[in-house]
């Protein structure tokens, strides 16, 4: 089959409108037609939600689906799913994995949620304790998980465990897609400063996981999880958003229409943050064409940086320009919300919210390594815990 380009692209999607107008057609229906058909993720294979096309060209099948209002599959309440889970089982899946998990995980109807950092091993992801020990043709599951997103609504995870104690900690780990309706699963709430319980705790006893849902080789675990790390950072930080979308965009409305607020002061605060931000917006899209050429790299870490970062400075410079308004807050009622929405809450909620920006997602000083060391080629930090066995490490 030869690559389409721009003009087939926009026939096929045409021919999907066609098939299954929107406006008459039920949702989720036509997302399946949409996945069937091609045009989920044109970059990725035939058969699983694409046309092998370059990734360049899915703006083109989204504009013809917006002008013409068909539905989306809601992106930011499955993101986990879409920005990790996929291009992992994508990389590292078998055929039959790729053939289960792909198309619900696109559609929306099933939810992922991501098992990786533990009470112990945050920042230190390959420190993790969580066991999974072979027993026949399953792998029996016994640790704990810890700020896990959507957790209390997915139905499946990506999990990893350590197989081997004898090796180096980063080695001797296997990764796993565990069920989050199996036995031995439970989810607890973990309430947040903003008074919602969007993360939690995840108790994993005795849970039972069939080889058949492992991916990648036994003991490669870290390999594994590091496809899948590289994948969310470009996810977080390198979201495709229009000028003053995002944080800055509030922050920029109220300027324009509460001339009574304004300092010089605020003033050259907001326009270095506008600045920033309309860079760190150009510097993503540019991000976004590397990736056309093939898997994300350790730019993304400074994309992710950057957001942190930003998000945390124009929420506070939000909350000093509303004043005492800024020190209202809306609403503390404890709930657990299926997505984080920065922009449709008020000043308070954004300033709340954003603190966690510097620690999901790879915490900021880890960032910094990873830029120094694998972007700026900076001398690697000393690790005198690389060649121990995990087994023999201090805790």
């Amino acid at each position: 089959m030869t690559t389409p380009d721009a003009a087939e692209l926009r026939r096929r999607t045409q021919d999907l409108l066609a098939a299954h107008p929107p406006a008459t057609t039920d949702r989720t229906d036509f997302l399946k037609a949409r996945f069937d058909a091609g045009l989920a993720w044109v970059h990725y294979p035939a058969g699983l939600g694409g046309l092998d096309a370059p990734r360049s060209l899915q703006p083109v099948v989204d504009a013809e689906l917006a002008a013409a209002g068909a539905p989306d599959n809601d992106p930011r309440r499955i993101g986990i799913g879409l920005g990790m889970a996929a291009p992992t089982i994508l990389a590292y899946g078998t055929d039959e994995q790729k053939q289960r998990f792909l198309r619900p995980l696109w559609v929306g109807e099933e939810v992922w949620c991501q098992l990786f950092s533990e009470p112990g091993a945050g920042s230190d992801l390959a420190a993790l304790g969580t066991r999974a020990v072979r027993d026949g043709e399953d792998w029996v599951v016994d640790g704990q998980k810890v700020w896990t997103s959507s957790a209390h609504l997915a139905r499946w995870a990506i999990l990893i465990a350590r197989t081997d104690p004898d090796q180096p900690k980063h080695r001797g780990i296997s990764y796993f897609i565990c069920d989050m309706t199996d036995p031995g699963v439970e989810v607890r709430p973990l309430r947040q400063i903003t008074g919602e319980a969007e993360f939690n705790e995840v108790f994993l006893t005795g849970v039972r996981i069939p080889d058949s849902r492992r991916l990648g080789p036994v003991g490669e675990g870290w390999k594994v999880a590091r496809t899948t790390l590289m994948n969310e950072r470009v996810s977080i930080g390198g979201t495709r958003i229009p000028r003053e979308g995002g944080m800055i965009g509030p922050v920029a409305r109220t300027w324009r229409e509460r001339p009574e607020l304004r300092t010089h002061d605020l003033h050259q605060r907001l326009l270095t943050l506008w600045v920033e931000a309309e860079v760190a917006r150009l510097t993503g899209a540019r991000l976004r064409q590397q990736l056309v050429a093939g898997q994300p790299g350790p730019e993304g870490s400074g994309m992710k940086l950057a957001f942190a970062r930003l998000n945390q400075e124009i929420s506070g410079l939000e909350v000093e320009l509303l004043g005492q308004e800024g020190l209202l807050y809306s609403d503390w009622t404890m709930r657990r919300p299926e997505l984080v929405d920065f922009t449709g809450r008020d000043a308070g909620y954004r300033y709340l919210r954003s603190k966690g920006n510097s620690i999901e997602g790879g915490t900021s000083e880890v960032l910094l390594n990873i830029v120094a060391e694998r972007v700026l080629g900076l001398p690697v930090e000393p690790r005198n815990d690389k060649d121990v066995a995990w087994k023999d490490l201090a805790r």
